[in-house]
């Protein structure tokens, strides 16, 4: 028999079933505290409560533990490549070698920005904060994007995904060239994700640009480390942005928004 909670309050008693997760602590459903009891639960900043179920990811900072999937970080880190563990974020598996050759065409062959969307950065001053143009750019792909914004259709959602990924590098050298007053670079196909990130950022047209091996296993790892955190402030406005059915480009830029600020970074919990 599951194990229960029981909650007095005035003369009403309510038994509210408790939860196991695969990892961390039990929780207590509380989801008909309000039918029976009429009364709510307060929590702010969600210190003590699970605000949905996940399989993708489980983090304990406190005990240094960050698993993808069940993987753990450092395995990740240093036996996988970033696309490796967008696909098995997205899909729940590490890719064979046929799926990852697919889904990497698929990533590589839509870094490519419409030829209009460079012309919303030259809105911007040039002093202008990083995240500004970021939460301003990716917003402005729900404007050239009109085939892949039904959320309950989950092809659609991996399509978003996959230009998500894909994009995103190339949206951010964007922003750091705007600003250092250089010439955009476009991506190349025959880079990886990381070569592609690095060159678009650093190479100029004064001279040749040459891939640094340990750079690039550098940069990928930081990618592999940030690709995500759990149910943290960000994920959860996207979260609730999203659960208007809002344009996904659209929550993601809420996302952004909210990463900009100082205080991001204390995750909330979920089982």
């Amino acid at each position: 028999m599951a194990d229960t909670a029981k909650m007095s309050i005035g003369a009403k008693t309510v038994e509210l079933p408790v939860l196991t997760g695969t990892d961390g602590p039990p929780v207590v459903d509380i989801r008909k505290l309000y039918a029976e009891a009429d009364v709510f639960t307060y929590d702010p900043g969600f210190t003590s409560t699970a605000s949905c179920e996940s399989k993708i990811t489980f983090i304990d900072g406190d005990a240094g533990i960050l698993l993808h999937r069940g993987y753990p970080i450092s395995q990740l880190a240093e036996d996988s490549s970033f696309l490796e563990v967008c696909y098995l974020l997205l899909n729940g598996e590490l890719p064979t070698a046929a799926e990852f050759e697919t889904f990497e065409h698929t990533i590589t062959h839509h870094t490519m920005l419409h030829e209009q969307f460079d012309r919303f950065f030259q809105g911007f001053r040039r002093d202008a904060h990083p995240m500004a143009i970021m939460v301003g750019a990716v917003g402005a792909l729900s404007a050239f994007y009109h085939d892949s914004t039904n959320v309950d259709d989950p092809v659609q959602r991996m399509i978003s995904s996959h230009r998500l990924i894909a994009k995103m590098p190339t949206i951010a050298a964007r922003a750091f060239k705007y600003f250092r007053g250089q010439p955009f670079v476009h991506p190349r196909n025959d880079l990886s994700y990381a070569e592609n990130f690095l060159r678009m950022c650093f190479s100029v047209p004064a001279e040749d640009w040459k891939p640094n091996p340990v750079l690039t296993r550098a940069m990928d790892r930081i990618f592999i480390l940030h690709a995500d955190h759990e149910q943290n402030a960000s994920t959860s406005t996207v979260r609730l942005a999203g659960s208007s059915g809002a344009n996904p480009f659209a929550c993601i830029a809420a996302g952004i928004a909210c990463l900009w600020g100082p205080s991001h970074g204390g995750p909330t919990k979920r089982p």
